[in-house]
């Protein structure tokens, strides 16, 4: 495994991160806390150090806690969730409606009980928008959230593909981290985004480097997924043609087979020099392996960024199809 700063906070962070979304089975059907719990642990084997949480991800933070409470050299990020509940954040709102400082509070209380750890490395807002910066609370609460030893770093998770809309925060040098979308689909923020965080030492956090599956091959125009699953909306329509016929070209111009796709998915993010980790979902014991044998130190060729960089496909399809 090899490791990286998360930007000027001082810490060390592998690679790849162990995102915890899916285990927390609130809207990845089939998870299984024993099957979990395995992966977790396999991660920590193989050198993850850092695991990405949520107030919203159903029971994650409790079996994060249960695992890491005898690792306490493994860095645990959580996220407090909009107080209005309304993912991603529309312009226009005052952060005393999504983000008030109270709420912030309440929330890290409950996610501190949730996973019986005493601090969390980086606190997240689940969701920003710039409009907020020098507005309310928020930010006098995390500074003495900060002061308390309940938490050692801020961070916000940038709205879905808006990479634009967190650069004011940025700028301002309040922020520690941020997490946002980036993959062989989306490119954007290495317009803005990932240069603004090199200049201002902010740690960046990837999620989704795999399209939520749909960089892994395995989506096809027959895919179908359980009642319940979010994936029934994010792969809706004709959506699974869609992916499965881009997947088709991007392996045929890389000359790879469609296996060898989340590999070099994953080390075309960590080929960003900006990006700290890649948090990649694992909640079983064979994506855990597969996933920290990216991290490697190999490289793309700058042939194979040239065909990356022609596969640019901007979309966004949290947003549910027509």
């Amino acid at each position: 495994m090899e490791y990286r700063p998360l930007g000027r906070t001082g810490l060390t962070v592998s690679e790849i991160g162990y995102g915890a979304w899916g285990i927390g089975a609130s809207q990845w059907v089939g998870a299984r806390e024993d099957e979990s719990v395995a992966a977790l642990h396999r991660a920590i084997e193989l050198g993850v150090n850092l695991v990405d949480t949520a107030r919203g991800y159903g029971e994650s933070e409790r079996i994060v806690g249960r695992v890491l409470r005898d690792h306490p050299d493994v860095h645990v990020a959580t996220k407090v969730p909009p107080k209005n509940g309304v993912w991603p954040a529309p312009a226009g709102l005052h952060p005393d409606e999504t983000f008030p400082g109270s709420h912030i509070r309440q929330s890290l209380e409950t996610s501190l009980a949730a996973s019986g750890l005493e601090a969390f490395d980086v606190l997240q807002l689940h969701v920003w928008s710039d409009e907020w910066v020098g507005k309310g609370d928020w930010l006098e609460t995390v500074d003495d959230l900060r002061r308390e030893g309940k938490i050692r770093f801020f961070g916000v998770s940038v709205n879905d593909y808006q990479p634009q809309n967190v650069l004011a925060l940025v700028r301002s040098g309040t922020v520690d981290t941020v997490q946002v979308i980036a993959n062989v689909w989306h490119q954007e923020p290495q317009e803005q985004l990932l240069p603004a965080c090199a200049e201002h030492g902010v740690g960046v956090i990837v999620r989704v480097a795999l399209d939520e599956g749909g960089l892994t091959g395995r989506i096809t125009a027959a895919s179908t997924f359980p009642e319940g699953d979010f994936r029934n909306t994010y792969f809706g329509g004709d959506r699974p043609a869609q992916v499965e016929e881009h997947v088709a070209a991007l392996v045929r111009d890389l000359g790879i087979d469609t296996d060898a796709l989340p590999d070099l998915a994953l080390r075309y993010v960590l080929d960003q020099p900006a990006v700290s980790t890649v948090i990649a979902g694992m909640r079983t014991v064979r994506n855990v392996e597969r996933n920290a044998a990216t991290s490697d130190g190999r490289r793309l060729t700058p042939e194979q960024h040239e065909v990356v960089r022609r596969h640019r496909w901007e979309r966004n399809f949290y947003q549910p199809a027509a």
